[in-house]
Formats: structure tokens, sequence, C-alpha cells
């Protein structure tokens, strides 16, 4: 049997690793329903819950002791991370079309620094209903882990421990994709629980944003890749906010994409992503 390791996302501090288990789980069968493939049990899925390490490194609080609320003041190395990264997700006639308004007042962050604003004004246009507040929010959280190197080796580290010799498909989620990618690449897993990993399955993955590559030490122009010959599928809708509906193929050659439709509403649900065909059939080609 397939022994899947599952690297989760942003905003997963409020929940516990039993309670995403079962989720995960159920939402994967889901899709392996619809194949006419058998379940899984919740004893083939590994899944760390990383998050409550990156938020007892936050020095910050916010409502609710959330660190990355839009309520909590923004940084000047936050304002810069997330002004790059919507600079390369916003489309320029959205941009073009905001320039000229008057700021709006946006709640919370209405003192983020005026490019900030009109951006996230820009990004509104295409994703109603918030989506710029969403990005800003997002975006603090992975820079978290990009730029704080000591809590960054310890989230690595509690997922490595997620492995073992049976594992053979790895599913990273949002800010999971990137970590997931960043240990694999990295080489920090021991051989023997590593070596059996045949299937790379990211959902939502943030890593098209050239920013967050970056913050990984990739170079602009460098091709994302695996090591060793892990076949890697990207699952991607192009109305998720936090990715921007970007795929993976033009940064990483080697990689797939898969191109699903999760629905309106939160198109970044990740409970929405693992019930999809493309992350189905990626388990079953595994050989589970």
């Amino acid at each position: 049997m397939t022994r899947i390791v599952g690297v989760h996302g942003i905003r997963q501090s409020k929940t516990s690793k039993s309670r995403l288990t079962a989720e995960w789980c159920k939402a994967i069968n889901r899709g392996l329903g619809a194949l006419g493939q058998p379940v899984i049990p919740t004893t083939a899925l590994e899944l760390p819950h990383w998050t409550s390490l990156l938020a007892r490194g936050a020095d910050r609080l916010g409502p609710e002791d959330d660190p990355f609320d839009a309520a909590v003041p923004l940084s000047e190395s936050e304002a810069e991370f997330v002004v790059g990264a919507l600079e390369e997700v916003v489309h320029q006639e959205d941009l073009a079309r905001v320039q000229e308004l008057p700021l709006q007042t946006l709640g919370p962050p209405q003192l983020w620094p005026a490019r900030l604003t009109r951006l996230v004004m820009a990004y509104d246009r295409r994703f109603p209903r918030g989506g710029g507040k969403l990005f800003v929010s997002a975006m603090r959280e992975v820079r978290f882990y990009l730029y704080e190197p000591d809590l960054a080796a310890q989230v690595r580290a509690l997922v490595a421990e997620a492995f073992g010799e049976n594992t053979s498909v790895v599913v990273g989620h949002s800010l999971g994709s990137v970590i997931a990618y960043d240990l694999l690449r990295r080489g920090q897993i021991p051989p023997d629980r590593v070596s059996g990993v045949r299937t790379f399955v990211t959902c939502g993955s943030p890593l098209g944003i050239a920013s967050v590559r970056r913050g990984l030490n990739i170079a602009d122009g460098e091709p994302l890749k695996l090591p060793g010959d892990i076949e890697w599928v990207n699952v991607f809708d192009p109305g998720d906010v936090i990715t921007g509906g970007r795929g993976l193929s033009d940064v990483s050659p080697g990689t797939t994409d898969a191109e699903v439709a999760n629905g309106i509403g939160d198109s970044h649900s990740v409970l929405r992503y693992l019930r999809t065909t493309p992350v189905a059939r990626a388990i079953v080609v595994d050989g589970r």
C-alpha cells in the first residue's frame, strides 16, 4: 500500500494533526472513489502539523493570536516582499484602471503603503470579495518560512520525520508545497526514507511566483527540479487567488500541470484540490 506524506499549507494553526488527517483522507478518498478505486485508511497518510512552529516563532500577535492577520501591521520587509509578489500576479490592465482612483480605505490595513494598496485594489478587480487581502496574508506567512531560517529548519525536520521506508507519494498544498519542495531538493531526508518516493503532487502552489523562488535562493530563469526520478504533478485552478491562477510547467519543464475547477468560493481550498481526479490518478498511478 502506498504511504502518503502530506504537507499542509497556510492558516492551519487552529486545527490539529488528527483532524487534518481525517479531512485530507476523506477528500482523497472521494477522488479515488470517483475513479472506482479502493479508499485508503487514515494510517496510510502521515500529515505533520508544522504550523505551530511558525506561530511560536512570530513575535507579534493579532486577533486570536494570528501574527499574519490583516490587522497586524506589516513590517517594511514584509511589505517589500508582498509588493514584489503582487507585481508578478496583478494584470497590468487592472493596475492601469486603478492608478487614477483615490486610495480606498481597506479596513484594518489602511496604513499600508500606497503602492501596496493600489496593487491590492488592482488584484481585487480580478479576485473580488477580498482577494487582495487574502493574498497579502498568505504571502506574509510564506515569507516568514522563507526568511526565518532557524524556524524553517525546524519545520523541515518535523516534516522529514514523517517519511518512512514505504513512503511513495508526497502531497503538498499551498505553503506546504514550498516546504515539501525545499525539503526534497535539499536532500535532508535519510536515503532509506526517501528512496521509495516516486510521485510529488503540488496543489495550489505559489512556487510559480518568482519572489517565492528567490526566497529559496533560486535565481530568475533557473528551473525548478527534483532529485532522482520523482514524477511531479502540479494541480492548479486558474481561479486560485493565492497562486494567481498559475501552473508550474513554465518554470519547471519536467512538471505536468493539471488544471482543475474548484468551483466558486474558495478555489484555494485544500479539500477541493484533494478530491480532484488528477490527485487521485497520481496516487493510483504510483501503484497503490
